[in-house]
Order: structure tokens, then sequence, then C-alpha cells
């Protein structure tokens, strides 16, 4: 089936949302401005709780932005953007999400599991009710595959175990929604597939809601259930791929031709953009 026909199909028969499905965030008519420059505008968008987003799109085109919008770091121009039905603010406030940022972050006089129990150290300090993950900061090291490097300082670890005691740190508090801007970005290609794989399966394990900025095609599909791609000058929505691959996803999955249908979608509408 060529590229042409997948798009022609899609369009014919556009996907059916389930009975309740829960909204973990809604952008309606979201548009944030910089001066006079618009880096997003007019975004019109519903994730569902549970789902992993991948967002493509040129440079410039206000991927980053986005997650900056939707985590409460910039504010909208118009429209407006709400977080299992709260505002960002509100969200934040609640710690409804967490963020993952391309560099981890690390306290670097502080043991990975010290870093891990951060947040929950410092919302004790401020007297703030902190929800607490059901796994403790040793079971989450564990979930990133870290066993046994609980002691070792950030200098001791690689850029991919780092990255993965951020992701822990992330999800101490039990978020319902985790913001990743390029976090593997940094990496080579096999830490990269690696982690990958790690990512789904902590998503399958958690739950939690993602939503991860990328600038690799072969990331996008490998990862998300949705690829939304946005178009830039100014920043706005182009399309949003559904992406029908098997749940159990592994490496092999990038040599068959349904994931590569797949790429080849989604780099024709980069060309377009």
């Amino acid at each position: 089936m060529s590229v042409q026909h997948l798009a022609d199909f899609a369009d014919e028969c556009p996907e059916q949302e389930p009975a309740g499905r829960k909204v973990a965030a809604r952008l309606s008519g979201a548009s944030v401005k910089f001066g006079r420059f618009t880096a997003l505008e007019n975004i019109n968008l519903e994730i569902g709780e549970g789902e992993f987003w991948t967002i493509l799109g040129p440079s410039g085109c206000g991927k980053s932005t986005m997650l900056r919008l939707v985590s409460d770091l910039v504010p909208t121009a118009e429209g407006e953007v709400t977080i299992l039905d709260k505002s960002t603010e509100a969200a934040r406030l609640a710690r409804e999400f967490a963020f993952v940022f391309q560099d981890a972050t690390l306290l670097p006089w502080r043991s990975a599991l010290k870093n891990v129990e951060l947040p929950l150290e410092m919302g004790r300090k401020r007297g703030l009710k902190i929800p607490a993950s059901d796994r403790s900061p040793q079971e989450l090291l564990e979930l990133v595959g870290l066993k046994g490097r609980e002691n070792a300082l950030p200098h001791e670890l690689s850029g991919g175990m780092r990255q993965r005691v951020a992701i822990a740190r992330a999800l101490v508090c039990k978020p319902k929604l985790l913001l990743m801007d390029e976090p593997f970005g940094a990496l080579d290609e096999m830490k990269r597939d690696l982690l990958n794989l790690k990512l789904r399966e902590i998503w399958q394990e958690t739950g939690v809601t993602i939503l991860f900025v990328t600038h690799s095609i072969s990331e996008a599909v490998f990862l998300g259930q949705k690829v939304l791609m946005l178009r830039a000058n100014p920043g706005r929505v182009m399309d949003v791929v559904d992406i029908d691959l098997p749940p159990d996803r592994n490496i092999a999955l990038r040599e068959t031709p349904e994931f590569n249908r797949y790429c080849g979608r989604l780099r024709q509408l980069l060309e377009e953009c």
C-alpha cells in the first residue's frame, strides 16, 4: 500500500474514540506569542489519559513551546489549556505533571537515589502535600534499570543512566502526565534504542500519559501511539497520525514494511511543512 493510499484510508476511516475516554490535556484555540512573534497558533488537541503522543516538526515549529505551554511555563495569548480539567497553574500546584528535559539536570553532589528523592524532600520542607508514587524511589530506580547504582554520583553514570535517573525522579510524585523534551537527543543510536525500549516498558507499567518531543522520525513512530506533526511559521497542527503497530515493540520492528510505511508518510509530511 502506497503512502497516498494509507492517507486516503485514514481519511475514509476516521478513528472512533472509545466511550468514556478521559482527557489528560486539552488545548482549545491555544496560541503563544513572544512579543510580535507567534510561536503557536490556534492549537486544538485532546490527549487521552494513558496515551503516548510523540511530537514532530521542523525546527522552530514550537514543539518545545507546546510542552512549556502545557506545563504552565509560558502563558497563552489566546485560547485555553487544561490538564485533567484543571488550569495549568492548578495542575502544576497539584503535581499532576512532570518534565524531563534533554539534560538530566541532576545535582552532582547527590547520589542517584538522593536525586530521585529530591522532589519529595522539597515538598516536605515546604509543607506541601506531595502525591507519592506507588513505588519507592529505590523501586523506581529498579524500574528504569538502575538497581545496584543507587549510591552512584552523576559523574559515575553514563549519559543514558543519568537520563534514567531523571525519569525516575519525574515519576516519584506519581504524575498523571509526563512531558519529555528530546530526552535522548544527545545519546548515540544504540543507547537511544535501549532507552526507547525502556520507556515503552515504563509507560506500559505505569499507565502515565506521555508527550514526547523528538527530531527523529523513527523514534516518533517506534514510541508513539499518535504522532503530532506541527507546521512552522507560525507553529500549528498539520496532522495527527495514528500508529497502528503492536503494543509490544522491539528493535526488529523497525525493519518491517509497516514501520517503514509510517516513516515514509511522516517524512512526506515533513517535506510539506
